[in-house]
């Protein structure tokens, strides 16, 4: 399994993260965890074009929460030829439920829209057991790094 961008979010996840870096109409970037448990493979995450249909498939590890993206900022390279954005870290301080198996990084374009108003963009590994320890994920252009801390 592998980081992905899914099929609706290919060639708009640069522009959904400029509208939520712009706050346009209370627009946000919103991370959901999914359980380990029953995942699908990554041919199939990337297939859903609502967050609605995505938990219809998948559980979602509600224990942890989900979080919103804060400090999201696109950069264009004009020389490399390309777009990416980036975020602050999410964190979750004393993790604790079900083990997880990936985060998908939701555009909300109200920022209050219904799962199944919100699009999923990317999908990452993010391999974890809580065990009541604190769990960084650092979300940069390369995609998302994890790291648990006692």
């Amino acid at each position: 399994m592998a980081d992905l961008v899914t099929n609706i979010g290919k060639g708009r996840h640069v522009y959904y993260a400029s509208t939520a870096q712009a706050g346009t109409g209370g627009a946000k970037l919103t991370a959901v965890v999914l359980e380990a448990s029953g995942l699908e493979s990554d041919d199939a995450l990337q297939d859903h074009d609502t967050l609605a249909a995505l938990l219809g498939a998948n559980s979602e590890q509600t224990v942890m929460g989900r979080k919103t993206l804060t400090g999201v900022t696109v950069t264009v390279d004009d020389v490399g030829n390309k777009a990416s954005w980036t975020a602050g870290d999410l964190v979750w301080t004393d993790a604790t439920g079900p083990a997880t198996g990936k985060i998908a990084v939701c555009f909300d374009p109200t920022g209050s829209s219904p799962d199944s108003g919100l699009i999923p963009l990317t999908v990452h590994d993010f391999a974890v057991t809580p065990d009541g320890t604190t769990i960084t994920a650092s979300v940069d252009a390369d995609g998302l790094g994890v790291s648990e801390n006692p």
